[in-house]
């Protein structure tokens, strides 16, 4: 098992059990109990943990508004859990753009697979608040890409930027063709929410403008509640999950068309 899997695997156990063990990690992995030890060191070094004697804890983050206690990962370690479902969403999103086609695409981890996935021949225009989609893009053949950056402030946590709705229209009078954007949760209570109060602006004005919604959500996202609400799924257009599901699952509405990435 790599180390990004096992870290995966740890953030799963957080969740689930609240805490973690080294023996028990050791034991089910067959592997050291000193690799585990690097991995938990590693994921305290990014803020997701506080190692305890024989383990570890989640560590509590909270919000800069309300001083409420919130579970958002740093975008580093969110873009560990469920790589493999994300890849393949967003090979399925890739699948609907169109030459000259212009985008918005959010900060969030599940939609850095779909520059990789964009053919080097499809001209496109990328609009986005993620640095970190803008600085790995650098690594592909994007000769017939053109990117544009969102400005406003910077959110370290999430390597994004952020601005109200106003500042963003005087910054930009353009109308994407499609945005592809991800979320926190999915419920029938809070319908889509995110995890971030900064980017929820950004991300609701893009898909008001948009020709096109494209709603990414791996099977963890759906049942969840997000803290900050988002949409209440009319301005979606797909929603692409990785695996089949009942239309009763999702609460959203019926014109939301529900594509399986395969």
């Amino acid at each position: 098992m790599y180390s990004e899997e096992r870290k995966a695997e740890i953030l799963k156990i957080l969740e689930q059990n609240g805490k973690v063990s080294v023996i028990e990690m050791a034991e089910k992995y067959q592997i050291s109990r000193e690799t585990v030890r690097r991995d938990l060191k590693d994921l305290e070094m990014k803020g997701v943990l506080t190692r305890t004697h024989g383990g570890a804890i989640p560590r509590k983050v909270f919000d800069e508004i309300g001083g409420n206690v919130i579970q958002e990962y740093p975008q580093q370690v969110r873009g560990i859990r469920n790589s493999q479902e994300k890849q393949r969403i967003c090979r399925k999103a890739v699948s609907f753009i169109q030459d000259n086609d212009i985008l918005f695409i959010d900060n969030s981890t599940t939609c850095l697979y779909i520059v990789p996935n964009l053919p080097p021949e499809l001209h496109v225009t990328i609009l986005t608040n993620s640095l970190r989609l803008l600085t790995e893009a650098s690594q592909y053949d994007c000769r017939n890409k053109t990117f544009y950056c969102l400005g406003g402030n910077f959110n370290p946590r999430n390597l994004s930027t952020y601005s109200n709705t106003l500042m963003l229209k005087d910054q930009f009078e353009f109308f994407p063709d499609k945005c592809i954007l991800s979320c926190a949760g999915i419920s029938e209570s809070r319908k889509i929410t995110d995890g971030s109060l900064f980017e929820v602006s950004t991300k609701h004005m893009f898909m008001e403008t948009s020709s096109e919604v494209f709603l990414l959500a791996d099977h963890t996202k759906l049942g969840f509640n997000g803290q900050f609400f988002l949409d209440d799924g009319s301005n979606v257009d797909y929603l692409i999950v990785d695996r089949p599901m009942d239309r009763l699952e999702i609460p959203l509405e019926d014109s939301v068309r529900l594509i399986i990435a395969d």
